[in-house]
């Protein structure tokens, strides 16, 4: 309203000057001051109002400059109809437009009749030519709107977006940071569990064992606390520079897997077929699903338990089965109320499920005919082109 309002006072002030000037050249038909300067500031006090009030500004222009060109008080009548045309086009519309439109050219060919009617045809043409000039600015100041708020809307869209995909991206590294976590304490405490367990029954009759024992648990612990500290340190740091980090484990680390269980206390039966080339992320997740599987094994499925691990490509599918026959080999000998341990639902058989359909894939867990346990999981492979 500022600049509008320097806009009015300077239309004003040269209305003023005109009937001054008018006035010293003691010109006929001059009204008495005291009709001119009121009818002078009531005809441009609405022009300040043009933006926020449009519609109610333009009419009001519209009803004074008809007492305002009737008493020949300057431009003020042509002026402010002028910019009143531009106003309700730009921030009114086109239907609001063309309704003051035609008020104003029925005001004026009505004033034109009445006071010049041997000059109606000029007044046609100026009247035309003035209302052409207005609209076509006010459509182009209009469209140049329209486009600076649609531009601002599709900004806004594009940074709701970012901020959107941003929280699927955390939620998702989230998930995938909790299941790695998840996978290395399991593993690792469950065989610190059972190997201090069988070091505290071997402490006095076989010190032997229970000092390997010991060694399997520092070990073991040492493993698990590379691997959180990995994990924390990408957690903690942004650069990709520093200290080289330790990869992560993949398919081809099933032997060194298969070693620390048996060392633990399970003899595992490991049979690989031909890999190949697995996806970082398909043998990542193969890794995890066997060792969820294995730590599982060694604690629910008893003392005497055996593992069986079985992983084969076929064309672009990986299997993976996983199998024991647990204690108790006889499902049916489960007795009634008592729910397995390890059927779906616990945080462990989540992560593997997780993993599997994370690539596409599926997993299987439940008992394994004729009794013990058996996770199946197949994994569609995808190489980057």
């Amino acid at each position: 309203m500022a600049g509008d309002s320097v806009l009015a006072v300077l239309l004003g002030l040269f209305d003023l000057l005109l009937f001054a000037a008018d006035g010293l050249a003691e010109l006929p038909d001059v009204p008495p001051w005291y009709v001119a300067v009121p009818v002078n500031i009531a005809m441009v006090t609405p022009l300040v109002f043009r933006r926020k009030s449009p519609l109610w500004s333009a009419y009001v222009v519209l009803v004074v400059s008809v007492v305002h060109a009737s008493l020949m008080l300057g431009i003020g009548s042509v002026a402010g109809l002028a910019m009143s045309i531009y106003s309700v086009v730009v921030y009114a519309g086109r239907r609001q437009g063309l309704v003051y439109v035609g008020a104003v050219v029925a005001a004026s060919v009505l004033q034109a009749v009445l006071d010049r009617p041997d000059e109606l045809v000029i007044s046609a043409l100026f009247l035309a030519f003035g209302i052409a000039l207005c609209w076509t600015l006010g459509e182009f100041v209009g469209a140049r709107r329209a486009y600076d708020v649609e531009v601002e809307a599709r900004l806004h869209l594009l940074e709701t977006e970012r901020d959107q995909a941003t929280r699927i991206a955390v939620a998702e590294e989230r998930g995938r940071i909790a299941r790695e976590l998840h996978d290395v304490v399991a593993h690792a405490v469950s065989v610190m569990v059972v190997q201090a367990d069988g070091a505290s029954y071997a402490i006095q009759s076989n010190p032997e064992l229970a000092h390997r024992a010991l060694q399997t648990i520092s070990e073991t612990g040492r493993g698990a606390l590379g691997e959180l500290r990995r994990l924390l340190d990408v957690l903690r740091s942004d650069d990709a520079d520093g200290e080289p980090r330790v990869p992560q484990p993949d398919a081809h680390a099933l032997a060194d897997l298969a070693d620390r269980m048996r060392t633990a206390g399970v003899p595992v039966d490991l049979e690989l077929g031909e890999l190949g080339d697995l996806p970082a992320g398909v043998s990542l997740g193969i890794y995890r699903i066997v060792q969820e599987s294995l730590t599982n094994t060694l604690k629910h499925a008893g003392r005497g338990a055996t593992a069986s691990v079985r992983v084969h490509r076929t064309g672009d599918l990986v299997e993976v089965l996983v199998s024991d026959d647990g204690a108790g080999r006889v499902p049916q000998l489960v007795p009634a109320g008592r729910r397995d341990p390890r059927l779906p639902g616990g945080n462990g058989l989540i992560g593997m499920r997780e993993r599997a359909h994370v690539y596409g894939g599926k997993l299987d867990v439940g008992p394994a005919p004729g009794g013990g346990w058996q996770v199946r999981a197949t994994l569609p492979v995808r190489l980057d082109k």
